[in-house]
């Protein structure tokens, strides 16, 4: 493997023979090294100076963003020396990834750092570092483990929802009248916000005392139609919300995909003899695995990410059983303003959903592999 010096030799030999000296190529090296030491000595003074390991450092960290743009001109004027054209054409890029960076990765950080901190807001003694306190209380927090489990239950109902979602596409692409209005008006739900949908279904149209599905319900023999006082009708009537609001989204894409399909394959599958249910065992749906894998990942992603509607129908209730785990964080910072703990509950969240689509992903892709 080759050495770190004989890799610089590398570059600076491409550089040269690329058009560029070789005193542009070390001086466009200085400028980024000074510019890079620089920056790392003023956020860690930054981060010293807040933790109160050492007296000097700013009030705000507003300093430390007029540091990194100062960074990032000295990165691109760096590049510019070192390769030329090249340079050049890598100032094109470089803004996005500094925003990318500004915007994700250094929030992300800061959150895992914040996640260490003893620090709520209705306390006057500000932010403290706390080592692993919050992650101990977040392994001994029962009501975050309910959290979990309910996530569960609301991916698996993803399930449900691509199947009468695919039900729905096959529907609206199939030759019947008024089928361009069905397509509007299947899309609606998804066209309102979690909010409405919330106000308008789970406090009006389910409302237990004078809601018109509740009256509905009285009318077929259910004597007390409370869909939000039982722990397994309520978790269930926040999942019938939610994929109102979802199915849609799900139906377009397989719609689309349908679409898609040559008509020549369904219409030698009529010519074989085949019926409509083997045609599409044998056909559509084998050819609409792509579109269906990548429907059923989007969604899940969204899901893991449901809040909205538990927050203003349930609040997490009865007793935790609608909870989510963004409903959860949502109330640690609404209600206990608790910064630090609330934090760490999320940068957990992050790192489980991470891995869990990171298998999910692997394990799809071999699927789709050995399908094919």
């Amino acid at each position: 493997m080759p050495s770190r010096a004989a890799l610089s030799a590398l570059s600076e030999a491409a550089a040269v023979t690329a058009g560029v000296s070789l005193r542009r190529v070390q001086d466009g090296k200085r400028i980024i090294t000074l510019a890079t030491i620089g920056f790392v000595v003023v956020v860690l003074m930054q981060i010293l100076f807040d933790a109160g390991l050492q007296p000097y450092g700013f009030e705000n960290w507003r300093p430390i963003l007029y540091a990194y743009v100062l960074w990032g001109i000295a990165l691109g004027f760096g590049l510019v020396r070192m390769r030329g054209a090249a340079g050049h054409r890598a100032l094109f890029v470089l803004p996005a990834v500094l925003f990318t960076v500004a915007m994700v990765i250094f929030p992300t950080f800061f959150g895992l750092y914040i996640a260490f901190t003893d620090w709520n807001l209705s306390s006057f003694e500000g932010r403290r570092f706390s080592g692993l306190k919050n992650l101990y209380a977040l392994f001994a927090d029962p009501y975050y483990r309910n959290a979990l489990a309910n996530m569960v239950f609301y991916v698996l109902m993803v399930l449900p929802q691509y199947a009468i979602a695919f039900g729905l596409a096959l529907l609206l692409n199939a030759d019947i009248r008024a089928r361009k209005f069905f397509r509007v008006a299947f899309l609606l739900p998804f066209m309102l916000s979690p909010v409405a949908v919330s106000w308008m279904i789970g406090k009006s149209l389910m409302e237990y005392r004078f809601g018109p599905v509740a009256k509905l319900m009285r009318e077929i023999g259910w004597d007390n139609p409370a869909f939000f006082t039982s722990p397994w009708i309520a978790k269930f009537s926040i999942a019938v919300m939610d994929a109102w609001v979802w199915i849609p989204f799900i139906m377009i894409m397989l719609l689309a995909g349908l679409q898609a399909l040559p008509k020549e394959l369904s219409e030698a599958a009529k010519v074989d003899g085949a019926s409509k249910w083997q045609a599409f065992w044998q056909i559509t749906f084998p050819l609409m695995l792509p579109v269906s894998v990548t429907a059923i990942v989007l969604r899940i992603i969204f899901q893991l990410k449901l809040a909205d509607i538990v927050i203003n129908v349930t609040s997490g209730g009865p007793g935790g059983a609608t909870d989510t785990v963004s409903s959860f964080i949502f109330r640690e910072y609404r209600d206990r303003s608790n910064v630090g703990y609330g934090t760490m509950l999320a940068e957990f969240y992050l790192i489980i959903i991470i891995i869990f689509i990171t298998l999910l992903l692997h394990w799809v892709s071999r699927w789709m592999r050995k399908m094919h």
